[in-house]
């Protein structure tokens, strides 16, 4: 056989696979374009905007994260990230003694059958009305963790998809780049099979 036939069927076979990885890589790069305007328009759309730093207190301050995105309105997962971890988790943890919404329903619920049954024995009681007040804060405690910790499993999820977006990016440019590689090697081995080495026989 000769040489000249051997390089063709590898450059042709090498023309394909960079099609195929070409295509693959505009399949992955619409999908990290899409991500990324979804992630945008979804954040934007909420008009969450952080705090200037005249506002952020020492705590919140020892957030870089915080500092940087001062005033700024949050339209990137990486933002999203940042104001549910360094902001939104900060402040849940001075609701009740860092204690989570799980923990503090069941003590917001406990307290609440006690206030209720106290309440029937004896409306004027004093204990009861405090034990019903008690019951009530605990109640308030636990509704603000239910809010803060679900708009920070809202912001995560974004910043998770965001990742993603990101990942497909970087595995579109790496096909792109195999893209390239194999068919400046097809076209290498097309020039090399029209030229005198291509006449050469293989045994």
């Amino acid at each position: 056989m000769k040489r000249k036939t051997l390089d063709i069927t590898f450059s042709i076979g090498g023309g394909l696979l960079a099609v195929l990885l070409l295509v693959l890589g505009l399949v992955l790069q619409n999908q990290a374009s899409f991500a990324k305007d979804y992630v945008h328009d979804q954040l934007a759309a909420q008009k969450i905007v952080f705090t200037p730093v005249k506002g952020l207190n020492d705590e919140e301050k020892k957030a870089a994260c915080l500092v940087a995105n001062a005033g700024k309105p949050m339209t990137s997962g990486k933002q999203a990230e940042c104001y549910a971890n360094e902001y939104i988790a900060l402040h849940l943890t001075e609701i009740n003694d860092g204690k989570t919404y799980a923990e503090s329903s069941g003590e917001a619920r406990g307290l609440a059958e006690e206030a209720k049954a106290a309440m029937e024995k004896d409306p004027e009681s004093k204990a009861a009305q405090a034990l019903d007040a008690k019951a009530k804060a605990a109640t308030g405690k636990t509704d603000s963790l239910f809010r803060g910790e679900t708009l920070r499993g809202l912001l995560l999820t974004s910043y998770g998809f965001s990742v993603f977006g990101e990942r497909a990016a970087q595995a579109a440019l790496v096909a792109f780049l195999a893209a390239a590689v194999l068919a400046l090697a097809s076209i290498a081995g097309m020039v090399h099979a029209f030229s005198k080495a291509g006449e050469e026989v293989i045994e």
